[in-house]
């Protein structure tokens, strides 16, 4: 059985393809993978069911250095992005069947306006998800506080933005003080999407700690943009509890996360102008009413002042007009105590005679009562003494000083004196 070698096999494929498929044919297709490699571009291309988003057909292609580079900096134009994956494209194409690396689409040219037109459809469709949801506008409906000064940045830790944004805040002319804490995510690339909502889910852990939260991103390519272009980071952004103030464009560039969040400028640097304008006009408000309230109240001092003075200079004489008055008052009260006095003393005096006239009889009696039962006291006390008793030929016997009136209460060896009429008689008891 005669057969061919794959090498063999292989050129025969090549010699029908090249002869059969002669031409270039415009093909769409969305990209599923891409790198470059020395400057050629290697591609993988899929096609996916509208219904059910699975693959029904893949292919790879290359686009050559001679081509790509003339290709990318029009489509970058155009577009405003890089040829990444994800996206949708047109290319012109021809077949191409080596026998040592197999068979592959050959890009010459790619259509830029119609990959314009698929990220305008894409974005589109996000923008409106995003209204039915009732979430576009919801971030923008937060305030941002006046007194914004602790700020939580989602941003490279090496980029150049992030440099520009706090040498801006930390020199600005005010002298306004700015608490920046980084969390740092990828701003380009496939990454950005996971990485900034990962960054954002760390700071809503830690919301009563800042302000606002600030995303930016400097000096990558505007072409870096569609990382921010997603369904899953812009409903992250509408519903978070702070506001957020985007910084990641360019002046012809608004993504789909620069028109949920609260706030959008251009740059980082302006991003930081933003929040020293917010605390300046919260200075100026403050400086203006301090002004008015030092005004109101050196206009209030200077009426006080000058009605003190007028009522200062009313004291002396109502001072008078008061003196007189109570001076005249003093001497009607004196005059009518002086007449109470005389008068009350006088009524006393009428009163005293009166008891004294009224008292000398009583007295009088009262001493010749006394009198009388002294003398008859007298009589009776002279009678009781006990020298008359004594002369009538009765003794006292005593015994230390008293008198004894039970023999039966003395002792033997006790002394005891016997008074008679006529002396005493010291006796000791046997």
């Amino acid at each position: 059985m005669q057969s061919l070698t794959l090498s063999e096999l292989n050129r025969l494929v090549r010699d029908v393809i090249s002869s059969a498929m002669n031409g270039e044919y415009w093909v769409t297709a969305e990209i599923s993978e891409a790198r470059q490699v020395r400057g050629h571009l290697y591609m993988e291309l899929i096609e996916k069911d509208e219904r059910s988003n699975t693959p029904v057909a893949r292919a790879s292609a290359k686009c050559w250095h001679s081509a790509w580079s003339m290709i990318n900096p029009h489509f970058t134009r155009i577009t405003g992005r890089q040829l990444a994956a994800g996206m949708k494209v047109m290319l012109k194409v021809y077949p191409q069947f080596h026998e040592n690396y197999g068979f592959s689409w050959i890009v010459t040219d790619i259509n830029p306006e119609f990959t314009l037109g698929d990220m305008a459809r894409k974005r589109r469709d996000i923008i409106n998800r995003l209204k039915a949801e009732g979430v576009l506008e919801l971030n923008k409906q937060l305030s941002l506080s006046p007194f914004t000064q602790n700020i939580a940045v989602i941003s490279s830790a090496g980029a150049a933005g992030y440099g520009d944004f706090r040498h801006q805040l930390e020199n600005n002319e005010y002298g306004f003080r700015f608490s920046t804490t980084l969390f740092a995510a990828t701003m380009q690339g496939e990454g950005v999407e996971a990485s900034v909502i990962a960054a954002l889910d760390k700071i809503n852990g830690l919301l009563t700690l800042f302000d606002c939260v600030v995303i930016i991103r400097g000096g990558g390519a505007t072409s870096d943009l569609s990382g921010f272009d997603t369904l899953a980071l812009a409903e992250n952004v509408a519903n978070f509890p702070l506001p957020i103030i985007t910084g990641i464009g360019h002046e012809r560039d608004e993504s789909v996360l620069d028109m949920v969040a609260h706030t959008s400028v251009k740059t980082p640097t302006a991003a930081a102008a933003l929040l020293i304008d917010n605390l300046k006009r919260v200075s100026v408000a403050l400086d203006d009413a301090q002004r008015r309230i030092s005004s109101v109240t050196e206009t209030r001092m200077t009426a006080e002042r000058l009605r003190l003075a007028r009522l200062t200079s009313g004291i002396p004489v109502l001072f008078s007009l008061y003196g007189e008055r109570q001076r005249t008052a003093l001497g009607m009260l004196s005059e009518r105590l002086r007449t109470a006095l005389h008068n009350t003393i006088a009524d006393g005096r009428h009163n005293i005679d009166m008891i004294e006239r009224a008292m000398t009889p009583s007295v009088q009696r009262i001493i010749t009562d006394a009198n009388h039962r002294l003398d008859m006291l007298t009589r009776r006390t002279a009678a009781l003494d006990p020298a008359h008793i004594l002369r009538r030929g009765y003794s006292i016997t005593t015994h230390n000083g008293r008198a004894v009136t039970d023999a039966s209460r003395l002792k033997t060896g006790d002394t005891i004196v016997t008074r008679v009429s006529h002396g005493d008689i010291t006796s000791v008891v046997s």
